[in-house]
């Protein structure tokens, strides 16, 4: 063996054995230094060396890891048995060392284990906040005389002060005190040490001792001289004395110690704000979530709403506070809220409809309302002057004409430093008597109201009762007593105490009643408050003052009429607090059930009669019916300009045919003139420009708009539509017809436009010359048609149809049938008549008939001429348009003294182009601006509808759509449920 530095090298095999820290390996010994290596050769010279013990040749490295292996088995013959032994022996002595490092193992762990948990019990020991600074709360006389009193002593002496206290009857509730003093003795017995805890019990033992009580003069028993006598007298009197000045002492001591609480109180509140305002500014850079009350409100806000049809009614519990009017509900309400937030009137009713108020607690004293965003500042007057105005707003707009009260609720939210979370609903107050301007059945409403939300088996009912009044008067105990009997879930409130101590002459009254005696009903239980000096101006602060002040002062609580846990409106609101999440976490898991259930059987029956629509609600099918309305809109912007032209066109003629023809063509060719004929129809065609065609061209516009878009939505509706959406687009047509208005502005260019063709006279060729009188000819036909049916009407059927048709004249149609033939007879004999028939010409037609024994009128003569002369006339007229057809070459050449003159062609090609050239004005006001404005309007009415959901409620309707809104509502409550009781779980 070579040892080199820290290593030892083996002459046998060449290799470096190392036992640096503890970590072996092997070296070739090629890589040592040349030096070390003469060394290594210079012990080699023995070739029978042994290797020793710790080179890797001679032994069996194992790891930690793995049990040690199997020794090999001796070489055959005796020579190697030893070897064997040896290396057995070794074997074992390892196998021990590794067993032995076992506890060593053990040892460090728990010794580890000990320092860390040390360690972390100083960490959390750290954390804790130091509460030394508070040892000023114990007084000092109670470490002194936990340090002097005598245990045994005291016990001794107890049984001695009980039976001084009942040798005293006259003082009040001796009782009691025998009581009290034997608890005391059964708590020293038991050894438990007089410290800062006993203290704090001792007070509260002490703080229900009756208040300061005069003492009467023991006169029933005779008056004795003897000297036993007078002892026990003195004794009697003094140990009077020491009561007396012990319940003085106690008196001051609970209210220096009341003091100080408030102190700490109003210390913790302010701690508390500053904790939550560094939370909202993100100081713990946490993600902010809901708090529990909020998401219990949301889900009542929704059950507000849900009205089911399958027995799954709202059972969630909230606090109801109900009371007879005026008899201080609100005023009960802004104390626990900490704010004059409701509007406020002397005698008259206020509350007109039920208020829900979320309370929850929250670094800043703010107020919103549910469907608003806008926060209230409850510590600035203005923004407390402004949410009282909301409120008011908010109630009147919510009643009905002709009502007083109404039944919708108003959501609100305060949030505040020491605000108790809980969800109260302020109910109008129940009225004996209908009084003047107030509706006929406000007493039934207001009932109906106040039994809705108090039959709820989980509603907490804050009770308010008028302590200033009899109690015979009341009206609200009654209406409570009917709906909780047991008073299992009910709460007594007995409001104005201060009056009542001041008026009424027995004060055990008011003991009588917050003992649950003097009322029909029951209760949890019974508290006695003071909201004010009943000044509208008073603020919550000098409230609490004034309330606490009366009660430290008040012979109620001194004489142990009323006990100090029942009084203040603090104590109130802890203890409503209480009993409202008590009731949550005992119910809010079986009203999830029952909502559970309640949607598995409305998805059943979605599944069972529509399995191939998506369940759409209200909302979601108006905003699909939104779209196919838009898009029908779109499809009028799709319209070719040839369309828009032929039926603006044909429209407009059919508008104003009968007035060219009657008016301007007929009395300008029956002139027999040329010149007259011209003249004619130049003055009227400019007076009908100026005063009627314009107008009549925008009346036909509009109306064709309108007619197209009725189309286009009756033909979408036939691919495939929904017909649940027919009512809803019907109303959005009418309302965006009846919004839209034309563009006046555009009469004054369209007139300009029509007399410019009205003037212009020259027909530039053949094909115009042709399309003008086919145009004459069509036109001229329809009213020869028109005249023929006339004049068959008036006559009556003629010989054929008689027959055929087994049909018969009038004794009228007889007369006119002969009047015709007569004057068919006088037109023959002078073809180029005049229009009008002279008086000569009507008694000679007279004459005739009567010659043949017809009785006739001369204005039925005149009436019969007229539909002749103009069936006359057109036949006339149709013979004259066939003989313009060659006459676009005398027109051409200006031959005006022709024998052709095709005046009334050249008419009707003015006409025919003042018709087209109107046609093509109108096209591009629709295309460029009306019918914009028109989707414009669709949409403004679309917008309108969706946020009216009554009118939404009115136009979508159906079973498909109430089971939609039914399941919606259902799964978002199941939802917020859920995650509320999750919420819930976590906090406990």
């Amino acid at each position: 063996m070579l040892r080199v530095g820290r290593a030892v090298a083996c002459v046998a095999c060449k290799n470096l054995v190392s036992k640096n820290m503890g970590v072996r390996f092997r070296m070739p010994l090629q890589k040592l230094h040349p030096l070390s290596r003469a060394i290594h050769h210079r012990y080699n010279a023995s070739a029978n060396a042994q290797h020793p013990p710790h080179c890797s040749a001679a032994r069996h490295f194992t790891s930690m890891s793995r049990l040690p292996m199997r020794p090999p088995k001796p070489p055959p013959g005796g020579h190697g048995g030893w070897r064997y032994q040896q290396h057995r022996n070794f074997w074992m002595l390892r196998l021990a060392s590794r067993l032995l490092k076992l506890r060593y193992i053990v040892l460090g762990s728990a010794v580890g284990g000990g320092y860390t948990a040390k360690k972390t019990y100083e960490e959390w020991k750290d954390m804790l906040p130091d509460m030394s600074a508070y040892n000023w709360v114990i007084p000092d006389f109670v470490w002194e005389l936990s340090d002097q009193i005598d245990l045994d002593k005291l016990t001794k002496i107890l049984p001695e002060l009980e039976e001084i206290a009942k040798l005293l009857p006259e003082l009040p509730d001796f009782d009691k005190i025998g009581e009290n003093f034997t608890f005391l003795k059964s708590i020293l017995s038991t050894g438990v040490s007089v410290g800062s805890e006993g203290a704090s019990g001792l007070r509260l033992l002490l703080a229900e001792a009756p208040g300061d009580t005069p003492v009467k003069a023991a006169t029933e028993a005779p008056v004795t001289t003897t000297p036993e006598a007078s002892d026990k007298q003195f004794k009697k009197s003094s140990d009077k004395e020491k009561v007396d000045q012990l319940q003085e002492e106690l008196l001051r001591t609970q209210m220096k110690y009341q003091r100080m609480l408030e102190r700490l109180e109003k210390e913790n509140k302010d701690l508390r704000k500053v904790v939550l305002q560094k939370d909202e500014k993100g100081i713990h850079q946490r993600k902010i979530k809901k708090s529990l009350i909020d998401m219990y409100s949301e889900v009542l806000d929704i059950l507000s709403d849900f009205d089911s049809n399958y027995n799954t009614q709202d059972h969630l519990p909230r606090v109801v506070v109900v009371g007879d009017q005026s008899a201080g509900k609100t005023s009960v309400l802004e104390m626990i809220a900490q704010a004059r937030i409701f509007p406020r009137g002397s005698g008259e009713m206020m509350t007109r409809s039920p208020v829900k108020v979320t309370l929850s607690e929250g670094p800043h004293h703010v107020a919103m309302f549910k469907d608003s965003s806008r926060e209230f500042d409850l510590g600035k007057e203005e923004d407390l002057a402004a949410l009282r105005h909301e409120i008011e707003l908010r109630m009147r707009k919510s009643v009905k004409e002709g009502q007083t009260v109404s039944p919708e609720t108003i959501s609100l939210s305060v949030k505040g430093p020491g605000i108790q979370r809980m969800v109260l609903v302020d109910l109008p107050g129940v009225i004996s008597t209908v009084t003047a301007g107030m509706a006929a059945d406000t007493k039934e409403t207001i009932f109906s109201i106040s039994k809705n939300y108090m039959q709820n088996p989980n509603a907490i009912i804050l009770c308010i009762q008028d302590g200033s009044v009899d109690a015979e008067r009341s009206i609200v105990t009654d209406l409570v007593s009917q709906m909780d009997p047991q008073g299992k879930r009910t709460i007594f409130v007995l409001t104005k105490v201060d009056l009542a101590e001041k008026n009424l002459a027995s004060p055990n009254r008011i003991q009588q009643i917050v003992e649950g005696k003097l009322f029909p009903m029951k209760a949890l239980g019974y508290f006695a408050v003071v909201t004010g000096k009943g000044s509208a101006g008073e603020s919550i602060d000098s409230i609490k003052d004034y309330e606490e002040d009366f009660f430290q002062n008040s012979r109620l609580l001194r004489d142990g009429m009323l006990k100090a846990h029942q009084v203040t409106t603090k104590n109130l609101s802890l203890a409503v607090s209480d009993c409202f999440w008590k009731m949550v976490r005992e119910s809010v898991e079986q009203q999830a059930d029952a909502f559970k259930a309640s949607r598995f059987n409305l998805e059943t029956e979605w599944k069972n009669n529509y399995p191939r629509l998506r369940e759409l609600d209200r909302n979601e099918l108006f905003e699909k019916a939104k779209n196919e309305i838009l898009d029908e809109v779109i499809s009028l912007s799709q319209v070719t300009p040839k369309h828009w032209e032929a039926i603006l066109q044909k429209k407009l003629w059919e508008r104003v045919s009968t007035h060219v023809i009657e008016n301007i063509y007929l009395p300008a060719a029956q002139t027999m003139n040329s010149g007259t004929f011209n003249t004619t129809v130049d003055i009227k065609l400019k007076q009908w420009t100026d005063k009627q065609l314009p107008h009549k061209a925008l009346e036909v516009a509009w109306e064709t708009l309108q007619e197209e878009f009725a189309r286009f939505m009756a033909e979408y509706k036939g691919k495939d539509q929904d017909d649940i959406f027919d009512k809803l687009k019907e109303a959005v047509k009418d309302e965006s017809i009846k919004r839209h208005k034309w563009n006046e502005r555009a009469m004054d260019s369209l007139r300009v436009i029509q007399h410019n063709a009205l003037e212009d006279r020259s027909i530039t060729d053949k094909p115009q010359w042709d399309a003008a009188i086919q145009f004459m000819e069509e036109t001229l036909q329809a009213r020869l048609k028109d005249t023929d049916s006339v004049i068959n009407d008036m006559v009556g059927p003629d010989w054929k149809q008689r027959w055929m048709s087994w049909k018969n004249r009038s004794p009228e149609q007889h007369t006119r049938n002969e009047t015709r033939n007569e004057l068919e007879r006088l037109l023959k004999l002078h073809e180029d008549h005049t229009a009008y028939l002279a008086n000569d010409e009507v008694t000679t037609v007279r004459k005739n008939l009567e010659g043949r024994g017809v009785e006739v009128d001369p204005a039925l003569i005149k009436d019969t001429w007229h539909q002749l002369y103009r069936r006359h006339f057109l036949q006339k007229a149709l013979q004259h348009c066939n003989l313009c057809r060659r006459g676009f070459y005398y027109y051409q050449r200006h031959f005006v003294d022709s024998e052709l003159e095709c005046n009334d062609v050249v008419l009707f090609w003015r006409i025919q182009r003042m018709l087209l050239i109107t046609a093509n004005t109108l096209r591009q006001q629709l295309t460029n601006t009306e019918v914009r404005r028109l989707e414009k309007n669709v949409k403004e009415v679309l917008e309108d509808f969706g946020e009216d959901n009554e009118r939404k409620v009115h136009l979508i309707t159906g079973r498909r759509v109430q089971l939609a809104e039914d399941l919606k509502k259902v799964r978002e409550i199941q939802e917020k449920l859920e995650a509320f009781i999750e919420a819930l779980h976590k906090e406990k």
